[in-house]
């Protein structure tokens, strides 16, 4: 019988086998009244509950969540609730960041003699629930108020890199291709980027003559990041050239042993930062010009100058700089074997964050939930995102495409392409550098990289870690500590 008058509503608990749900049947046995409106899920233990878990629960129409497991420190499996314990609350703080409200969430620690306690955790969750109310649904939100255009980064910011005077690369890329030339022999190729097919792009170039070098370029339009190559080639002796960005991703792919050192030679100069195409496209149209119509382009002062039908164009930097160079602190490689060039001192992002981002209020959950609605209607499932991605290495096994288990439906529904997003950006969690690749690689224009941020920022303010800096520092998520810093017991 319902402890709480009016509708069930749908909440949904997975409970450790060895102790919580002990102690719910501790609760039933002392004809403890509990509402009715929460459906139990048995696991091995709470270590096992995978965040992705409580994601799609709440995705799919859960009104809340509740796990529960052993007291840390008697868990069943000795470790499991320690590591469970991270990864939930990294979850619970990611929840904004996708319009959902982090008190539809809870997990507790609840043991087999606590029946009493059983009790009062499920009622104070449940009345919880329903002050709350039925949570709302992305298809049913209502579009007519959203903006179509995304909604941070597209202006100047005083988390600009410092750009040089000049833009003239020449003596210090003319250095770098020496350096090139020299270790050519010792290697099997290395990567760099080349002129494009037109003078606003630059391709990767995979170089094994010193002719090859020669087509060697340098400047703001290196776009893409060159790691993403290197699992692929793990087994050749490879040199790479990297932008401060890149190097990270490196440093990430060395710590999960995908790529060997001793195999790898890295050459860098110091990046000034690189321009988001799609803001140049949009910024020449703006100016009644097309950049498929481009004809030269020449970085010099903190300014892009496009040439269009004979007439220049000039676009500053702080206009066309893509995001992630909008609080960028890895100007420099922070791993090299050669780096080229004078470092450039970093800049602290304006707002102090390492995400560059701000955590959304609650009142504002359902404008965010708005926000993904209209950008996931637009998303055609390409997997570019993915494909792109340097940290994406299981790609013949991924779990958007498995049908077993079934995570993700061929459903053309926000819902399910939210669900590929959410499990991208958890899968990343304490791993994504920020380079920037999913969201430049998008055909659509989604602004995937804010999920990433704001991801990346839970994981700093909880355990003090940014990825791609130690290539031997654990990951937070695969380790613990018996009393967490910044995390609150929960009972």
């Amino acid at each position: 019988m319902p402890v709480l008058n009016g509708k069930e509503l749908r909440i949904v608990g997975f409970l450790c086998n060895w102790c919580s749900y002990g102690g719910a049947d501790t609760a039933g046995v002392g004809r403890f009244a509990q509402p009715t409106d929460l459906r139990i899920i048995r696991v091995p233990c709470s270590g096992r509950i995978d965040p992705l878990f409580v994601a799609k629960t709440l995705l799919n129409g859960a009104d809340g969540v509740l796990v529960s497991g052993c007291h840390p420190g008697d868990c069943h499996y000795s470790q499991g609730n320690f590591y469970a314990r991270r990864r939930l609350e990294a979850l619970k703080q990611f929840l904004p960041a996708l319009g959902i409200d982090p008190a539809r969430f809870e997990y507790t620690w609840v043991s087999a003699s606590e029946g009493q306690r059983w009790q009062k955790v499920v009622k104070g969750f449940t009345e919880r629930i329903h002050v709350l109310g039925a949570a709302p649904r992305y298809e049913q939100i209502e579009m007519s108020a959203v903006p179509p255009a995304p909604s941070n980064g597209t202006g100047p910011s005083a988390a600009l890199p410092s750009f040089p005077e000049s833009g003239e690369y020449d003596p210090y890329l003319q250095e770098l291709k020496e350096a090139l030339k020299a270790g050519l022999p010792d290697l099997d190729l290395i990567i760099g980027w080349q002129q494009g097919y037109d003078p606003l792009h630059h391709t990767p170039l995979f170089m094994h003559t010193p002719e090859d070098v020669d087509k060697l370029v340098w400047g703001p339009l290196n776009v893409h990041n060159l790691a993403t190559y290197l699992p692929s080639l793990k087994n050749k002796k490879v040199g790479i050239v990297v932008k401060g960005c890149d190097s990270r991703s490196v440093v990430e792919l060395l710590q999960e042993k995908l790529i060997e050192r001793e195999k790898l030679m890295i050459f860098s100069m110091p990046c000034t930062g690189v321009v988001d195409l799609s803001k140049v496209g949009r910024l020449l149209e703006a100016k009644g010009a097309s950049p498929a119509r481009a004809e030269a382009a020449a970085f010099s002062g903190g300014n892009l100058t496009v040439t269009v039908d004979g007439k220049e164009y000039l676009l500053p930097m702080a206009e066309a700089a893509a995001d992630k160079c909008l609080s960028c602190r890895y100007p420099n490689a922070v791993i090299a074997d050669r780096l080229i060039g004078k470092c450039i001192a970093p800049v602290e992002p304006a707002n102090g964050q390492g995400s560059g981002l701000p955590v959304p209020d609650v009142s504002e959950l359902m404008e965010k939930m708005a926000f993904w609605r209209y950008h996931m209607d637009r998303c055609i499932r390409c997997y570019a995102c993915r494909n792109a991605c340097p940290l994406c290495v299981c790609r013949d096994h991924c779990i958007a495409q498995s049908r077993d288990p079934h995570w993700v439906s061929q459903e053309d529904t926000a819902t399910e392409k939210l669900m590929f997003q959410v499990i991208h950006a958890l899968h990343l969690a304490g791993r994504c550098t920020e380079c920037g690749e999913c969201q430049r690689a998008c055909p659509m224009g989604i602004p995937l990289l804010e999920l990433k941020r704001h991801m990346n920022k839970v994981i700093q303010e909880l355990f003090e870690y940014r990825a791609g800096i130690d290539p031997e520092a654990v990951p937070p998520l695969l380790s613990f500590q018996a009393e967490e810093k910044n995390i609150e017991e929960r009972g």
